[in-house]
């Protein structure tokens, strides 16, 4: 690995801290329980330049590196997962923009993402194609509109959309041709443009405070000028959009699980049993000792990985897989064992730890699953 932690990161960590204490953590269990993400939270997290965090600059970015992000994202996730992983995606969506679209589409939605004024979903998955996206079903289809311009009439419909209904720009894959994955093409939509809609709300075991649902097409016309890049170059797009992807919600499961790790250790110094705080026992400490090591061991997996992103050497694509794969499923066990540290107690919504099992639970499921960034792995050894 290259990276140190400068100055400069320092600080931009501490901001991030610092804005998941004041604008997220008081929040997060309200929000869970209403249901409710706050669009308020979105435009002062683009204040500081988290809504464009890895945005180059010349399109109205922060620029931060891959491994500065998901340092921040850390942090943000110890506030809230929920509100932060949806940053996350919104920030994915916007790099897929801003890295691939003409000048006209980038200079008409990038900078409005950037500013929070616009907020983008990622729309890959659908009710027939999860883990092989490559079988997406959608279909885009060039046709002529009444003033004589080019639409593509979009048909189809993506399933467990973050922000369905609720954000005001889609990144949308689309079939243009039945050439497998080279027949896949890249669509930015809009909330409001006809033939768009979506379906009621999911009811899921956690990120309660963001809304999930289908995003419908029905004979939606999308400007031809709203392509991403050539036909056919989708699902690369996609794909190179997961890696990053990958690593943003490693960091998430980092905070999560840091903040379970906090509440788990300051409980114990506190509950009493059979006369002493629970932390004197052997059996706490040694689950407390686990813990922080299995989150030692992860941060340095997503940071390794985030690393080699940045420095774009050849196997980072298998990086990306084996940290995502390590990070998420050890974090997903750091805060169901802080849970077991409260016993009784963490079942209760109260404790806000039974939220961080409940939110982290997911991310070894999106993003690619687990099981697929084991095949993603394995292909990367084979071919060595």
């Amino acid at each position: 690995m290259h990276f140190q932690l400068t100055e400069d990161l320092t600080m931009i960590r501490d901001m991030a801290a610092s804005f998941a204490a004041t604008e997220l953590a008081p929040h997060a269990e309200q929000w869970d329980r209403e249901k409710h993400l706050d669009r308020g939270v979105f435009e002062k997290a683009a204040a500081l330049g988290f809504l464009g965090i890895y945005i180059p600059e010349d399109d109205g970015g922060t620029g931060l590196s891959r491994l500065a992000s998901a340092m921040v994202f850390e942090e943000l996730a110890a506030g809230d997962v929920s509100h932060t992983a949806m940053m996350t995606i919104h920030n994915m969506a916007t790099w897929m923009i801003a890295s691939y679209a003409g000048d006209d589409l980038k200079s008409r939605y990038v900078p409005r993402l950037v500013a929070g004024e616009l907020i983008a979903s990622y729309c890959l998955t659908e009710p027939g194609a999860g883990s092989d996206a490559a079988s997406l079903s959608t279909k885009a289809v060039r046709a002529t509109n009444d003033k004589g311009g080019d639409d593509y009439v979009l048909n189809g419909a993506k399933q467990f959309i973050s922000g369905a209904g609720w954000s005001d720009v889609y990144v949308v894959m689309a079939r243009t041709s039945d050439d497998g994955a080279r027949g896949v093409s890249c669509f930015v939509v809009d909330k409001d443009m006809p033939g768009v809609s979506f379906g009621p709300p999911e009811r899921k075991m956690g990120w309660h405070a963001q809304p999930t649902a289908q995003v419908i097409f029905e004979d939606a016309r999308v400007p031809a000028a709203n392509r991403v890049g050539a036909e056919g170059d989708g699902f690369r797009f996609a794909m190179s959009g997961l890696d990053g992807g990958r690593i943003n919600i490693g960091a998430c499961s980092l905070g999560g699980a840091a903040a379970a790790l906090r509440l788990a250790t300051d409980y114990a110094k506190e509950r009493k049993q059979f006369g002493k705080p629970i932390a004197d026992f052997q059996n706490t400490q040694f689950r407390l000792a686990d813990m922080a090591t299995e989150l030692e061991a992860s941060q340095l997996m997503i940071y390794s990985a985030a690393d080699a992103l940045d420095h774009k050497v050849p196997n980072a694509g298998m990086k990306c897989a084996m940290a995502k794969r390590f990070a998420t499923d050890l974090c997903s066990k750091i805060a169901n064992d802080a849970l077991q540290v409260h016993g009784g107690y963490g079942y209760l919504a109260d404790y806000q730890v039974e939220r961080i099992v409940r939110d982290l639970r997911v991310h070894q499921i999106l993003e690619g699953t687990n099981d697929i960034m084991r095949v993603i792995i394995s292909r990367g050894l084979l071919r060595q």
